[in-house]
């Protein structure tokens, strides 16, 4: 699956937000190395750079698409599978942002991150919990249909864990933790807006699956029923309520 840096980032503004209200929550005045895992286009990760301006960035993604994109902004940025990653003995903070819903059985990466951190080091992650949102559950929908049967597979609520659920494990680690839940009401603006949203992230693996025309007809196909679950407004905008699950976690010493 290929990633699109300037679909991304169309709704720059509102993906950003969760982003801020997390490294808020993180504590760490000095820290060493900062890591930000699964960095995308990198353009968050200058907001590390700026908050620990004497500690080196490590910034790593997936995407060979998403890096170039980072690297063109000046982010150190390098290709990796944050599956293999692990924590070096100066890594005192560590953020994971939007990334971590694209990987089956990230709870148990969690546990090994928090053991294998240094004293006092800092987790922070931030996942998307609107899996049983309209947005998502009429995509779903639509590749029931004959048309598309069996030709994806996309994510469904089991994708990611509740804020106690990704809590305990950490907590059984001796971290200190903080979890929560926060709903975010965009207003979006332009034509099928909800539609151009979810292009650039939810929608990545079914454009992959198929042909050109097959992706335009089938994005013809969700259009309207988007347009039915979240109508525009008179003036144009459209409200989008998005559900967003944040932990924190600081190892003891």
């Amino acid at each position: 699956m290929s990633w699109d840096p300037a679909a991304y980032l169309t709704f720059d503004d509102h993906r950003s937000r969760p982003f801020h209200d997390l490294l808020a929550r993180v504590g760490h005045t000095d820290p060493r190395r900062v890591v930000d895992l699964g960095c995308g286009p990198g353009h968050l990760t200058g907001l590390l750079r700026r908050r620990w301006p004497a500690a080196a960035i490590d910034a790593l993604d997936s995407s060979p698409e998403m890096v170039a994109d980072a690297l063109g902004r000046g982010v150190p940025a390098r290709q990796a599978d944050v599956r293999d990653w692990h924590p070096g003995p100066v890594d005192d903070v560590v953020v994971c942002n939007a990334v971590l819903q694209w990987v089956p059985g990230h709870q148990e990466l969690l546990a090994r991150w928090m053991g294998e951190l240094p004293p006092g080091g800092w987790f922070a992650m931030q996942v998307p919990g609107n899996f049983a949102a309209p947005s998502h559950v009429l995509v779903r929908e639509l590749l029931t249909e004959p048309a598309w049967r069996g030709r994806v597979q996309v994510r469904d609520e089991l994708a990611v864990a509740t804020p106690a659920e990704y809590a305990e494990p950490v907590a059984g680690t001796g971290a200190e933790v903080d979890a929560w839940e926060s709903s975010y009401l965009h207003r979006l603006t332009g034509k099928d807006a909800v539609l151009k949203w979810i292009t650039g992230t939810a929608l990545r693996p079914v454009e992959a699956a198929l042909g050109e025309a097959d992706w335009a007809r089938f994005q013809t196909e969700l259009a309207p029923r988007l347009r039915e679950a979240y109508p525009p407004r008179p003036d144009g905008t459209t409200w989008f309520p998005f559900r967003r699950l944040f932990l924190v976690a600081r190892t003891a010493g």
